[in-house]
C-alpha cells in the first residue's frame, strides 16, 4: 500500500499526523539529512574562515543558499546516493562535492568533511536539531499549558473543596491551591531541564583530532573544534569523547522530559477523577459522541489521551537515557537506530500537551456538587475543633472527637454544634467552635 496517514504504522504519522505534522522539521529523515548538510556547510565555511583554504565568495553564496532551501528533492537525491554507499553521512558529503562541481569549484571539494568522521557530524546534527525542538515547540508549549493552569488557579481560588487522602473525606482545601500544586511542580522541572546544556561530540575518528592534528600541526584544533561548536552552532563541546558523543546531557533531558510527563499523568488522573465525582461538567460540542451505546455520556476522553501517550513517551525516554550513554570501547553502533527514535516520546509528549490543553477548555466548574460534598462531610472539622481545644488545654480533645466521628457517617452540623454545646467550655469558646464549617476550614489563603 502507498504511504499515508491510513496505512501509516505508527500513529504518530497517521492518526494525530494533523496536530503534530510540524515536528517533521526536526524529527523526520529529511530533517536530520537538512542538518546534516547545514553542519557540514557550516564546517566546511567555517575553515575557509580560518585559512586552511580559499573559498570564493561567490561559492560560499551558493552553499549557504543550498543549505538554506534544502528540499524534499534534494533529500531523494541523497537517499539514492546512500543505497549505492550503504552509508548515510558520507551520501551527504557527496551531495555537497556535487555542489561544488557543478558550480566549478570541484578543486576545493575535498574540503567537505575534511578530517571528520560521521558522528561528527550526527553528534553536532542531532543535538542542534534538538534544541531547536525543546526551545521552539516543547517548552512553549509546556510554559503555555502551566500558565493556562495559572489561569485557573487564579479563577478558582475562592472555591473550597473536600479534600480526599487514601480516598477519605479529609480537611477541606481550594481548589485553586490544589491547581497551583501542578504549577509549582512544573516550574521547578522547567527550571531543572533549562541548565542541561545542549552538547555535541566534534573531535575526529577516535576523539582526539587525530586527521586534523596529523595534517596541520601547528593548528590548536581543540581551541578551533570549540569555537566551530560553541561560537557557531551554538552548542557546548565535550572535551574528551570517544568516536561517540557521551549522551549524559542528552540522557538528562529524556529524564527531565519524563518527570515532567509523570507530573502530568498525576494530573490527568486528578482531573479525571474530579469529573468522575461530578466536580466539573464537560462542554458538549454538537454532533460529538461519547459512547457507541450510551447516548448519555461525556466522557473525559482529553485526559485519558494524554495518560496513556504520556506512558508511552516515558517508556521510551526510559530506554533511551539508559541505553545511549552505554557504548562499548571507543564506540558500537547502537546509538544510531535509537537516536532516529528521538522525535517518537517527544510527539507523544506534545500531543499530550495538546490534549490537556483541550481538555481543559472544556471543563465547566460545578460548584453545587462542591457544596453539596462539603455540607455532606461536617466530620472533616474535626480537626479544627480538637485542635482548638488543645489550645485552650482542654483535657484529650483528640478521644473525644474521635469517639464523636470515627466511622459515623451521620455526622452533621447539628451533631457537631450538640457536641460542643455540651462541653465544659465558656460560651465565647463555643462561639468560636460554631463558626468553623467545612465551607471555611480551609487553611492559610491561596496567594
Amino acid at each position: 500500500m502507498e504511504l499515508n496517514t491510513l496505512t501509516a504504522i505508527s500513529p504518530i504519522d497517521g492518526r494525530y499526523h494533523k496536530q503534530l505534522h510540524f515536528l517533521d522539521d526536526y524529527f523526520s529523515e529529511y530533517a536530520l539529512m537538512k542538518y546534516r548538510v547545514l553542519v557540514e556547510i557550516e564546517y566546511f565555511i567555517f575553515l575557509s574562515d580560518k585559512k586552511i583554504f580559499t573559498l570564493p565568495a561567490a561559492i560560499k553564496k551558493q552553499l549557504q543558499s543550498a543549505g538554506e532551501n534544502f528540499s524534499i528533492t534534494d533529500a531523494m537525491e541523497i537517499k539514492e546516493t546512500e543505497s549505492i554507499t550503504n552509508h548515510d553521512v558520507k551520501a551527504v558529503e557527496y551531495f555537497l562535492k556535487k555542489k561544488l562541481d557543478d558550480a566549478k569549484a570541484g578543486s576545493i571539494k575535498e574540503w567537505v568533511h575534511f578530517g571528520l568522521t560521521s558522528q561528527d557530524i550526527n553528534n553536532t546534527s542531532i543535538p542542534l536539531l534538538w534544541k531547536h525542538a525543546v526551545e521552539i515547540e516543547y517548552l512553549p508549549a509546556l510554559l503555555n499549558l502551566n500558565q493556562q493552569l495559572k489561569l485557573l488557579a487564579d479563577e478558582w481560588s475562592d472555591v473550597p473543596m473536600l479534600a480526599r487522602t487514601h480516598g477519605q473525606p479529609a480537611s477541606p482545601t481550594v481548589l485553586g491551591k490544589e491547581i497551583l500544586v501542578y504549577v509549582e511542580r512544573i516550574e521547578n522541572q522547567i527550571d531543572q531541564l533549562i541548565s542541561i546544556p545542549f552538547s555535541a561530540k566534534f573531535g575526529g575518528a577516535t576523539g582526539n583530532l587525530n586527521a586534523h592534528h596529523i595534517a596541520f600541526p601547528k593548528k590548536d584544533w581543540t581551541k578551533l573544534a570549540n569555537e566551530f561548536v560553541e561560537g557557531t552552532l551554538g552548542l557546548v563541546r565535550q572535551q574528551h569523547t570517544t568516536q561517540i558523543e557521551h549522551y549524559d546531557n542528552l540522557a538528562a533531558f529524556f529524564d527531565g522530559m519524563k518527570r515532567i510527563n509523570t507530573i502530568l499523568i498525576d494530573f490527568s488522573r486528578d482531573v479525571w477523577a474530579y469529573v468522575s465525582m461530578d466536580y466539573f461538567k464537560q462542554k458538549i460540542k454538537k454532533g460529538e459522541i461519547g459512547s457507541s451505546a450510551m447516548p448519555h455520556k461525556v466522557n473525559p476522553i482529553d485526559f485519558e489521551n494524554a495518560e496513556g501517550n504520556l506512558g508511552i513517551a516515558n517508556a521510551l525516554f526510559e530506554h533511551f537515557s539508559a541505553k545511549l550513554p552505554i557504548s562499548r570501547l571507543q564506540r558500537d553502533l547502537t546509538d544510531s537506530t535509537v537516536l532516529r527514535n528521538i522525535g517518537v516520546p517527544f510527539a507523544h509528549t506534545i500531543l499530550s500537551l495538546k490534549s490537556i490543553e483541550k481538555g481543559l477548555g472544556k471543563l465547566v466548574l460545578n460548584q453545587n456538587k462542591i457544596n453539596e460534598d462539603l455540607e455532606n462531610n461536617w466530620a472533616v472539622i474535626a480537626e479544627a475543633v480538637q485542635t482548638i481545644l488543645r489550645r485552650e488545654n482542654y483535657p484529650n480533645p483528640y478521644e473525644a472527637l474521635k469517639e464523636l466521628t470515627r466511622g459515623n457517617a451521620a455526622i452533621t452540623k447539628q451533631s457537631i454544634h450538640s457536641f460542643i454545646d455540651g462541653l465544659k467550655i465558656s460560651a465565647t469558646l463555643k462561639k468560636e467552635l460554631k463558626k468553623i464549617s467545612p465551607h471555611n476550614y480551609t487553611g492559610v489563603p491561596v496567594k
